[in-house]
Parts: C-alpha cells; sequence; structure tokens
C-alpha cells in the first residue's frame, strides 16, 4: 500500500472511524505533512494515535534499517571492485589517482560510518533486551547502590567534624560568577567545549522519535495508560518528562513547597556537585546544609534508572516509586533517556517554550510532534508567551536587587555590576509609566491617572524612556548568569534580617557585624508591642513576609524576554488603578504562529488533535499560513461518532413555552421576562429527563443574577421539588467535592423509585470549572442545556487589540473581518467544548438543548461538530422541541425495560 498499512496492531477489534484514523495518521506521518485531526472524546482516539503513529515508527525504522543494509553492502562491494579504469573527468586538472583517492576516501568514509551506526543501533537494542530480560542484573545494581549508599552516609559523618569556614567563602554560591559578553567569551568557549562533556557515557544521540504533548499531568497520565494497554507497550522504550516540583524525590527539596524554590534548591546542589573543592570543605550552613550534594544524582544510579524506564512503560506515579526504590532522581534520569526513547510524554509548555524546551534537551529537527486536546492551542501559545508585572513585584525587585548589589558590590565584577545597574534602570522606567517611584512603599503611591493604555512594543520602551538598553543582551546576561536564580537565593537566606521592601542605607560588614544584635533587639522590641497590633496590621506584615520570602526576579526576567518580540506581534498593555502596587504592565502576544512557525519548520511532521477542532479555518489561517505553512503540507481528518445516530437529541430553541423569543444578547438578557421564561424551559426539562441535567450559563456574572431572580420569584423552588440544585463552585479545590455530591445525588434517585426527586441539576458556567476535562457520562449528563451564547467580553481592550490585529494581518472571507470570525469561533469553541461533555462512550445517550435563536443561523450551524450537528433540529416553538425530548427518553427508558 503506498503510503499506507493494511492492519494496525490493537487491543481489541478497532472501530471503522479508528481504522480510517489510524490511516489516516500513518500516511501524514509518513508524507510529513501537517495533519489536523477531530475525533469526538469517546471515540478512542488516545489509542488511535498511539497504534497509528506507533506502526509507522516501527516501519520508518525497519526501512531506515534495510536502507542502511543496502547502502553498506553496495559500500562494500564498491570498495572491494578496485577500479584501475582511468576515471572520466579527466579533464579536469587533478591527476586521475587523486580524483580516485578522494572517491574512494569519501566511499570508505560512508561505509565506516554506516558500520557505526549499526553497531550503535545494535548495542542499543542488546542493551534494551538485557534490561527487559535480566531481572538479576536488576538486583545486583541494587545491591550495589544501597552499599554505595551506605558508604555516602560514613563519608558524610566523617566530614561533619570539619571545623566551619567563614569570611570570604560565606555566601559563595550566591554571588554572579565573573561575566563576558559577547565576543569576549567566543575564544574562551573553544577549548571549554571538550571539558563540558565529562559525562560521556550519558551523552547519546537522539533517535527519530514522537513527542506527544498535552495540557494537563493528568491527561499524560491517562494517554501513558493507554500505552500500557496497547500492544506496543513490551517494545516501545517511553519517558514521560514533568517538573522537579512533579518528579522530585528529595523529600529535603520537595519540602520547600513552591516550584521556584524547588529549583533554586536543586540547581544549588548540582551546582555543588561539579564543584569538587566544595565538597571537600564540608561548609555548615545555618540554613540547612546549602553545600550538600543531592543523594539521588550519581551518575551510576542515574544510567539504571534510564536504563530501567526505558524498558517498562511507567507513568509519574511509578517513576516516583522508582527514584526512591533505586535511590535515584527522576528528573535527571528522565532527561538521559530522551536521546534513546522512542516516545516522549511531555506538557505543553516543555514543547511549545523554546528556552524551556532547550533546558530540557528536547531536539525536534526531523522529529513527529503530536499535540493533543490542541482546541485551544492558539490562546495556549499566546498564554505561555504573554508576561504580567504589578507595580508591587516591581518595587520589590528593584530593592532585592539593589540590596544585592550593595551587600556583594566589593566581589562582583564590573561587567555584573554593569548589568545589574541595567536592570535597576529598566525597572525604574516600568514603574515610572505606571506612574510611581521606586524606592518608597507601592501600596501608599496613589495613581493620578488611572485606565488601560494600549502600546506597540516600541512605543512603550520610548515611554518608558527604556528604548536605549540592548534587552537582547540583558537577555542573554539573564541566562548565563543566573542572576534570578541567585537573588532568589539571597532573599530567602536573609529574608526578615535586613533585607526589606525598601533599600536600607550601608549594609557594609561593619553593619554586618552588629546586624544579628540588631535583630535581637528588634525582636524584643516587636514582642513589647505586640499587644497594641491590630488585626489589620498583622494581616499586612504576614503579607509581607509572604511577599518576601519570593523573589519576583523570574517574571520580570519574563517580561524583559518578551519585550524582544518583534514590535508587530505584541502590544504592552498598561493599566493603571488605585494605588502603584494594584497597577501592572502585561505584554499580550498576538501573533503566536512566530513562536509555533519554529516547531514546524523543524519537525518532520506535526499533528494536531482534538474532541472538537472545528471552526478548523481559523486555526489554519492564524497558526499555519501565518507561520508559513502552505496549504498543499496541510492534511485535515474528522470523523463522526461511534454513537449511534439516535443516541443524541440536540435542538435548538427559538422560543418558550410561554412563546417569549430566546435572544440572550447583552440588552435583553437581564429582562426579568427572559429570566422567567428561562426558567420555565428548565421546569418543563426536568420533568421528562431522568438523572442530571447541567445547564451552562455564559458568565459566572449572568448566573450570578438569574439564579437570585429565581430566588426571588419562587422558579428555583420548584426546580428544586423535580431535582437538587447544585452550582459550580468558584474555588478549584472543591470541584472533586461538588462532582462527587452530584454523582451521589444521581445514584441514590435512581435507586430509589419512590423520591421525588429524579436526579439533580448542575448550575455551572461556559469555560469554567466545569466545562474543560469533566466527563458528564451516563446518567451524570442526560441533558445539557446551554442559555444564551457566550460571546467573549468585547470591550476588553486585550480582545479589541487583538481583532484589530488580525483585520490588518489576514485576508477577510465570507464578507466578515477575521476579527469578527475571531469572536464567533471563540464563542462557539466554547459551545463545542461544553456540549461535548455530555457523551463520553458507545452506549451513552444524551439531549443538548441550545436555548438562543441565534443558534438558528446557518453560519452558526456550520460551526457545530458534524455529528451533532447532522442531528440537530431548529424549532420556531416550544411545543414541538418538548415532545421531541419527552419521546426520546421514553424510547430509551423502554429500551432499558
Amino acid at each position: 500500500m503506498e503510503n499506507g498499512r493494511a492492519q494496525f496492531p490493537f487491543p481489541y477489534q478497532p472501530y471503522d472511524i479508528q481504522e480510517q484514523f489510524m490511516q489516516a495518521l500513518y500516511s501524514a506521518l509518513d508524507q510529513g505533512k501537517v495533519g489536523i485531526f477531530e475525533s469526538p472524546t469517546g471515540t478512542g482516539k488516545s489509542l488511535s494515535l498511539i497504534c497509528g503513529a506507533l506502526s509507522w515508527l516501527s516501519d520508518h525504522e525497519e526501512r531506515r534499517r534495510q536502507e542502511a543494509a543496502a547502502l553498506l553492502q553496495e559500500g562494500e562491494a564498491a570498495l572491494s571492485t578496485c577500479t584501475s579504469q582511468p576515471s572520466a573527468s579527466s579533464s579536469s586538472s587533478e591527476p586521475d589517482w587523486i580524483t580516485d583517492f578522494v572517491q574512494k576516501k569519501a566511499e570508505r568514509d560512508l561505509v565506516s560510518k554506516l558500520k557505526e551506526e549499526e553497531l550503535k543501533r545494535k548495542k542499543r537494542e542488546e542493551r534494551l533486551e538485557m534490561i527487559r530480560n535480566n531481572v538479576q542484573l536488576k538486583y545486583a545494581m541494587k545491591r550495589k547502590s544501597s552499599e554505595d549508599d551506605e558508604a555516602l552516609k560514613l563519608l558524610q559523618l566523617s566530614k561533619e567534624e570539619q571545623p566551619e569556614t567563614r569570611g570570604d567563602q560565606e555566601d559563595e554560591e550566591l554571588i554572579v560568577a565573573e561575566y563576558e559578553s559577547d565576543d569576549e567569551s567566543k575564544t574562551r568557549s573553544r577549548f571549554c567545549a571538550a571539558e563540558e562533556d565529562t559525562d560521556d557515557d550519558l551523552v547519546e544521540e537522539h533517535v527519530t522519535k514522537i513527542y506527544y504533548c498535552s495540557r494537563t499531568h493528568s491527561q499524560l497520565a491517562q494517554f501513558v495508560h493507554e500505552v500500557q494497554k496497547s500492544p506496543f507497550s513490551k517494545d516501545i522504550s517511553v519517558v514521560t518528562l514533568g517538573s522537579r516540583q512533579n518528579l522530585c524525590v528529595n523529600e529535603e527539596v520537595r519540602r520547600l513547597g513552591s516550584i521556584q524554590r524547588i529549583n533554586d534548591r536543586c540547581m544549588e546542589m548540582q551546582k555543588n556537585k561539579h564543584e569538587k573543592h566544595h565538597d571537600e570543605e564540608g561548609v555548615k550552613r545555618k540554613r540547612g546544609p546549602a553545600k550538600t550534594v543531592c543523594p539521588f544524582n550519581k551518575a551510576s544510579a542515574l544510567q539504571q534508572m534510564r536504563d530501567d524506564l526505558l524498558g517498562t512503560v511507567q507513568d509519574i506515579e511509578q517513576l516516583l516509586k522508582l527514584g526512591r526504590e533505586t535511590h535515584s532522581c527522576p528528573y535527571y534520569a528522565t532527561r538521559l533517556a530522551i536521546p534513546p526513547a522512542q516516545l516522549v510524554v511531555l506538557p505543553y509548555q516543555m514543547l511549545l517554550h523554546e528556552a524551556t524546551r532547550r533546558a530540557a534537551g528536547v531536539q525536534l529537527k526531523g522529529q513527529v510532534v503530536i499535540i493533543d486536546e490542541a482546541h485551544n492551542l492558539s490562546d495556549t501559545l499566546s498564554c505561555i508567551h504573554s508576561a504580567e508585572l504589578t507595580g508591587a513585584q516591581l518595587c520589590r525587585t528593584h530593592s532585592q536587587l539593589s540590596q544585592y548589589a550593595d551587600r556583594y558590590k566589593s566581589r562582583l565584577k564590573a561587567k555584573n555590576l554593569m548589568y545589574i545597574k541595567q536592570i535597576l534602570f529598566v525597572i525604574e522606567g516600568l514603574v515610572r509609566v505606571l506612574g510611581g517611584k521606586v524606592g518608597q512603599n507601592p501600596q501608599s503611591q496613589t495613581t493620578t491617572q488611572t485606565g488601560t493604555e494600549m502600546l506597540t512594543i516600541n512605543n512603550f520602551l520610548f515611554k518608558a524612556q527604556i528604548d536605549n538598553i540592548n534587552l537582547f543582551k540583558l537577555q542573554r546576561y539573564f541566562e548565563k548568569s543566573m542572576i534570578s536564580r541567585k537573588l532568589g537565593g539571597f532573599v530567602e537566606k536573609y529574608a526578615g534580617s535586613g533585607v526589606s521592601l525598601h533599600v536600607q542605607s550601608g549594609s557594609n560588614k561593619e553593619n554586618r557585624r552588629t546586624e544579628g544584635l540588631n535583630r535581637y533587639l528588634q525582636t524584643l522590641q516587636s514582642n513589647q508591642g505586640a499587644a497594641t497590633v491590630s488585626p489589620a496590621d498583622q494581616q499586612g506584615s504576614s503579607e509581607a513576609e509572604k511577599v518576601l520570602s519570593a523573589s519576583p526576579m523570574m517574571q520580570v526576567e519574563g517580561f524583559f524576554m518578551a519585550l524582544t518580540n518583534s514590535n508587530t506581534d505584541g502590544r504592552v498593555v498598561v493599566l493603571r488603578q488605585g494605588t502603584l502596587s494594584e497597577s501592572s504592565v502585561k505584554f499580550l502576544l498576538l501573533n503566536p504562529a512566530v513562536h509555533f512557525a519554529q516547531v514546524l519548520k523543524e519537525c518532520r511532521a506535526v499533528i494536531i488533535a482534538g474532541g472538537t477542532m472545528q471552526p478548523v479555518s481559523d486555526f489554519k489561517q492564524e497558526l499555519l499560513f501565518s507561520a508559513g505553512v502552505g496549504e498543499e503540507r496541510i492534511t485535515e481528518f474528522s470523523c463522526g461518532h461511534v454513537i449511534p445516530p439516535e443516541n443524541i437529541l440536540p435542538l435548538v430553541l427559538c422560543s418558550g413555552p410561554s412563546g417569549q423569543e430566546l435572544d440572550f444578547t447583552f440588552q435583553n438578557r437581564d429582562s426579568p421576562r427572559m429570566m422567567d421564561e428561562t426558567g420555565r424551559i428548565l421546569s418543563n426539562i426536568c420533568n421528562v429527563v431522568p438523572g442530571g441535567v447541567v445547564c451552562f450559563f455564559p458568565s459566572y456574572e449572568y448566573s450570578r443574577r438569574i439564579i437570585s431572580h429565581w430566588e426571588a420569584s419562587g422558579a428555583l423552588t420548584r426546580l428544586a421539588n423535580k431535582k437538587k440544585i447544585f452550582q459550580e463552585p468558584k474555588k478549584a479545590n472543591q470541584v472533586e467535592q461538588v462532582l462527587s455530591e452530584f454523582s451521589r445525588c444521581i445514584q441514590r434517585c435512581a435507586a430509589d423509585s419512590s423520591s421525588t426527586l429524579t436526579g439533580a441539576l448542575l448550575f455551572s458556567v461556559v469555560g469554567g470549572k466545569m466545562s474543560e476535562g469533566i466527563n458528564f457520562s451516563d446518567d451524570l449528563g442526560r441533558c445539557v442545556v446551554m442559555v444564551g451564547m457566550p460571546y467573549p467580553n468585547i470591550k476588553s481592550p486585550e480582545l479589541q487589540e487583538k481583532m484589530s490585529y488580525l483585520d490588518k494581518h489576514l485576508p477577510h472571507a465570507g464578507g466578515r473581518s477575521p476579527g469578527q470570525a475571531l469572536i464567533e469561533n471563540l464563542c462557539m469553541k466554547a459551545v463545542n467544548q461544553s456540549i461535548g461533555r455530555a457523551i463520553r462512550h458507545r452506549g451513552d445517550y444524551s439531549s443538548m438543548v441550545l436555548c438562543d435563536r441565534r443558534y438558528a443561523r446557518p453560519a452558526t450551524l456550520s460551526k457545530l461538530p458534524t455529528w451533532i450537528k447532522d442531528r440537530t433540529s431548529t424549532h420556531a416553538s416550544f411545543g414541538p422541541a418538548f415532545a421531541a425530548l419527552r419521546k426520546f427518553f421514553l424510547e430509551k427508558k423502554q429500551k432499558q425495560l
């Protein structure tokens, strides 16, 4: 079969649409296309992706092996036949024997390169085979590692006897290393290059692989479980990547809680590992053993763990368990496993953000990338590359960095001081734009002009008077000097001991000697005055402590980096509010294609998959065409659902039971008539729908208003007589609790036929916590009601800027501007996400009621997923729609009897 495969290994007999999905995926990968794949949730999309992509990978490897073998044979044959005939290129100035020698050398080089690659591949395969089969070896390694640990503990005990070192060694890890910019470092880097790759055994070339990324760690874990169930689980080497916060097994470091502090401590331990002379000093610290080396980060243990995780498919939980058992670090072991792995599973941020990608060791050249749950890919890219800073953060960073420079000015080299001064200068400019001054309390500084201002990057730099600063050089300085980490360590160490929000004068050696005494006196004073402190003051001081415990320098670095984008691709939003601390500057990325272009250019093929990818046209325009991808490289695949068509009943309601036209535009939706009519519709629905009903409102504000109206009118009580009422919680950590109570109530009602309640009604918000990633399968969601159309806030300056950017840079289609299309597409994407929650597997059934006459417009209907659109019926009056709903559930009830 050309660019295809007749059969795919699958754990069970696949549905027809899964077969089609895998065929389309296989040919897209084979032809190096950019594929947009839509497969509704509940159709086994993950398994189709796994089996289709891994089938292609194994065939591709086999083809490469055969090609290499044929080339090798050819090369050896050419070498063995000693061609003594004169060369045809005798017209050239070179003598024949030289031309012949050069040709022979090229052939010899090719043969030896092919032999080398073949040898490497065989070694790799033998090693994996050994890992998978040889359990004895594992036990021997485990025993050896536990003996090593004993020896390490004894060594540490003996080192603790050594005296404490003092003086100039103090704070060594907080000082920025000597910095060279631009060309100065080039000559040196040539000589240092060889020294850097000391761990030679651990450096490997990257094999052809598939990078699979999704939004959340739970989605990634789910995908890994599907790989474990697939026929490929025994032969594929998989690695799951995560942050240090997710993968660290060192309890002392994990306890630090915040991701920034975990990263800082881990990096510090890494540094100690490489600086042998520090290890020999065994320095004691006041703040825990800062000079310790992480016991989980040993080369032999990391290699052993790398081999283990390549041998068997493991999710993050299993990786952590393995790390604790083998006493090795899953974070670094997974990074070592990237080159030889065939499938790398990672979160969005790690793949879509270039700096993070580089740091993780992810190389995309010639590889395959699958981006799942990609319906919001454009927004995700914009969010990852946007940055925001408040006035409070800017003032805090300025104060901390000033104190850092002041404390260590005698130990910092001139180049470092110059760059630190530049950073301080830029921060001052940003604070000035917000209408404040550094060095004063941002909470007490009021801004004279309030409001929002939208600026291009260049205009913003002029306004802040920082256009003369080379931000690219500053960005490089941040990366190389790791100043953000150093400052974080400095603030953490000295928080509450002389390092404050506001600059303190004179922190020279003299002052440092008396610092302890001053601190002691301060505590005495604060204890004496404790009785008179008001609760508000206490709250303020605890806030300040929280503020001091971390440095916002990382966020400042992110904002500086955002300002290096092209002037047309982004905007800076300056928001001035009552006080300086509440005011903020925000960078807004308007053209996500610039950051996606690199992924598209480097990869062999990119697959963008999701449950609801409609509408695809804007997606292609904004992310693919703008990134320079030609129409011929794009392939699209969309499949129906596995459920029988009669298992869904989508209805568009244009009017309610009393004949009131349903028009939830901003002007009409607050009228009492509209709210009462919505209550009557819901009441009728609850009378005929068994189990759970989920009702989505366009916003939190509207849901609050309509529910309080129903409370006053008695409509809510009438609803509560039929269904127990639940509301989406404001806090994310309460979602699980509400869902389990909602579920239990429905189960109880189903079991107890004498109950007056027939189930439960859940009020939710589009784009809220319940509209994505949560499944209302079976009785949990027998009917989904959509009240109005969830258009985004058109008055938002960010959205207006995005619309005018699209109008300017994208072609107009179908008589509508790209900006208008964006608004409609955002609305319909949100609708599709919400109504798609109801059907989760082949035997499931549900109804979907869209309450608004605007849903009846052909252009709007066309943006629904095909499997819903084909079954949707529009009703001008309520009677026939209600009859259809009652009939639908009566038929389902009779089938079950």
